[in-house]
């Protein structure tokens, strides 16, 4: 199982997520890193564990619609293999990041039209660039489910992959930060049985690296961590052997 740091972009710095309360975001502060700039973060995770795939949420852009963030395209040029959710709206934004050196874009259920929209990302932007992140807040979806058949998140997941989605994030906003484990557990276990070829990547809440195995024996591919990451939680052993 990887584990791919998070970056949340908020007025040109990294902030730390906590609960899904943006309102109360502030500039993080890490071990890794002398400010909480996006490069210098990044690089700081590259040089304690060895991380080259972060995470990258534009929050300005999810909330706010504004245009991508500039740090994205400054990471993308330091040659880390980006996945960024930019509050995805349409197929023009989505190809304009992959051509700026970003791997694959997030369309996420909060900024979601529904199954349709989600069909068109994937035959416009290719299944192998865009991802699809099923937004929950203390397990209720997020956005608006009435545009999907069934506003539970494992259905909505099963039409996400209807729609020819090959990837799929799993993220409760409520347990980011929190610091009290991951609670996606048994849904990623779910997904895992009805589709074992689906590459699954969760998050929010990871407190060690018993969170993480615990995550590994869900069938997880992949972990979003970031504050066991930057205050130390989480060591360079303890992502080695997942």
């Amino acid at each position: 199982m990887r584990v791919i740091p998070v970056l949340d972009l908020m007025q040109g710095r990294v902030v730390r997520g906590v609960g899904g309360r943006r309102h109360e975001y502030q500039p993080v502060r890490s071990r890794l890193s002398e400010t909480s700039g996006p490069l210098d973060v990044a690089q700081g995770l590259r040089r304690e564990f060895g991380a080259n795939e972060l995470y990258l949420a534009d929050l300005d852009a999810i909330q706010a619609e504004r245009p991508p963030s500039n740090a994205i395209a400054q990471l993308a040029a330091a040659r880390f293999d980006l996945l960024v959710d930019p509050g995805l709206r349409d197929v023009a934004d989505g190809r304009a990041l992959i051509a700026s050196g970003v791997r694959r874009v997030v369309a996420a259920l909060e900024t979601s039209h529904g199954p349709e929209q989600l069909a068109a990302f994937v035959k416009c932007i290719g299944s192998e660039s865009l991802v699809f992140s099923l937004d929950m807040k203390l397990g209720r979806p997020l956005g608006d489910p009435s545009r999907w058949s069934g506003d539970d998140p494992f259905s909505i997941a099963v039409q996400a992959v209807d729609c020819g989605v090959n990837c799929l994030i799993l993220l409760d906003l409520a347990s980011v930060g929190e610091g009290n484990g991951v609670p996606t557990s048994d849904l990623c276990r779910r997904l895992r049985k009805r589709f074992p070829s689906l590459e699954l990547i969760t998050g929010g809440g990871v407190r060690n690296r018993d969170d993480l195995m615990r995550l590994a024996d869900s069938g997880v591919d992949a972990a979003l961590v970031a504050s066991a990451l930057h205050d130390g939680r989480l060591t360079r052993d303890d992502l080695h052997g997942l």
